[in-house]
């Protein structure tokens, strides 16, 4: 075989099995506990760790809960102390009667006064309070169904960014089988040639197509590292780190099972469950508007010393506490008909959640026919292609005979091996489709399961 053919082939592979070894490992039943491999549930379970949406999600979560303590906090009492001094450069004029029943005026008053006070109250009863009150938990249940909603998003993108990287690599596989098998052909084809048993046009051919599996193998080898990045950014894992995954070509048979006879549940969709939650949340709302005039009670005490003196040296000789308690009722008589267009302003929003909801049913319905079509297309696809590779191994196999035996033509060979490339390739196409569009349809059907 000449030796620019083989230096072309060693160039390319020697540097794909250092990638393959660094990526991948295909595990065939109990190979998952290697050291730094990933299988996609332990990628999946670092994802909902590490990937920052989630993150935040979470980070707002805590956010929403910090929110309603301070929102409800006016239920507990409310302690403060203040101080008041004052200093008069001019003492204020009282008018009294002297003895004679003649009105006269007079200064009064002390020059320095000081008024320490310690108050508190005690909300009763608030229309604001109670609404904030029964919300909180609402509130906690939104935003832990918005976090909900980005881990399934999470699942779903880890799952296919994992698929469509382990395609490449499958994919590789074949094309280096179909390599191994060309270099085969030009080399027996090269020794013929030279033996004057075929010419050089069948040499030239079988060149040729090692050639362009060559092309074609360095092509998926390069597109190897940027689906390795996409896996690792929808990870949250570092980017200069690096990991192995390992997967169970026999489990992943099996994992392409579904039921399609199942029926499309809308409640079971998280964007759903997201949605009756802000109709209870709007509910309640327009509720706090009609109830808005309701009084606000509240009960008070306030302690207070008072330092008089006329010095400043002087000023804390005496003191002259005194205290008191008691209830304020505040009621709102008129708003400007606040309160009204609130309550018009309620309603009409939970219009618009309405038709949100007639839409969201209608975007799930044709999401959920779309992904059962694909899945049920795909599965076609799988069966037919597993066939296929069969029937195209057998046909390669009784052509590469004839050949030798001098019976059919080289170009018989060059179709039946793109035959059986081209199988291989479209069935592992298929079967990791299958495994996205059945990812696709669970979210469709919100069957997604999130820790």
């Amino acid at each position: 075989m000449p030796k620019n053919v083989l230096a072309a082939l060693n160039r390319l592979l020697c540097p794909f099995c250092l990638l393959c070894l660094s990526t991948v490992t295909n595990a065939q039943v109990n190979n998952t506990d290697t050291a730094g491999a990933y299988t996609l549930d332990q990628c999946v379970t670092y994802a909902l760790k590490h990937e920052p949406m989630i993150n935040q999600a979470m980070i707002n979560q805590a956010i929403v809960r910090a929110s309603n303590a301070i929102a409800t906090a006016g239920w507990l009492p409310q302690v403060g102390v203040a101080g008041t001094f004052t200093h008069y450069f001019s003492l204020p004029t009282s008018f009294i009667k002297d003895s004679s029943g003649k009105v006269v005026n007079q200064k009064a008053g002390i020059v320095n006064t000081f008024n320490p006070t310690l108050a508190v109250s005690q909300t009763i009863f608030n229309p604001a309070l109670i609404y904030a009150a029964h919300a909180a938990p609402v509130y906690n249940r939104q935003a832990q169904q918005i976090t909900d909603s980005s881990k399934i998003a999470i699942v779903a993108a880890v799952s296919k960014s994992f698929y469509s990287l382990l395609l490449t690599l499958e994919q590789i596989n074949v094309l280096m089988d179909d390599t191994a098998r060309l270099n085969k052909n030009v080399s027996d084809t090269y020794h013929q040639f030279v033996g004057g048993v075929v010419d050089k046009t069948d040499y030239d051919e079988a060149v040729i197509s090692l050639n362009n599996s060559l092309v074609t193998l360095r092509q998926a080898v390069e597109a190897v590292r940027p689906q390795y990045a996409q896996l690792k950014q929808v990870m949250g894992y570092p980017p200069t780190a690096h990991f192995n995954v390992v997967y169970d070509t026999a489990q992943m048979q099996q994992d392409i099972a579904f039921d399609t006879t199942r029926q499309l549940q809308f409640e079971k969709r998280i964007e759903y469950q997201v949605l009756q939650t802000a109709k209870a949340l709007q509910r309640m709302q327009a509720d706090y508007y009609r109830k808005s005039w309701l009084p606000t009670v509240g009960a008070f005490f306030d302690y207070e010393y008072e330092f008089e003196h006329n010095t400043i040296s002087g000023m804390f000789d005496q003191s002259y506490p005194f205290s008191y308690a008691g209830l304020q009722v505040s009621i709102p008589i008129f708003t400007g008909l606040a309160r009204v267009n609130n309550i018009k302003r309620a309603r009409l929003q939970y219009d618009l959640l309405d038709w949100t909801e007639v839409e969201l049913k209608s975007q799930i319905y044709s999401e959920y026919t779309s992904a059962l079509a694909a899945y049920k297309s795909n599965l076609y696809n799988l069966s037919l292609s597993k066939e296929n590779v069969a029937l195209a191994q057998e046909s390669y196999d009784i052509v590469k005979l004839q050949y030798q035996q001098g019976v059919v033509a080289y170009l018989n060979v060059i179709t039946a091996e793109s035959n059986l490339r081209t199988s291989e390739i479209t069935y592992q196409n298929s079967l990791f489709q299958l495994l996205s569009s059945k990812i696709d349809l669970e979210q469709a059907m919100g069957i997604i399961m999130v820790k």
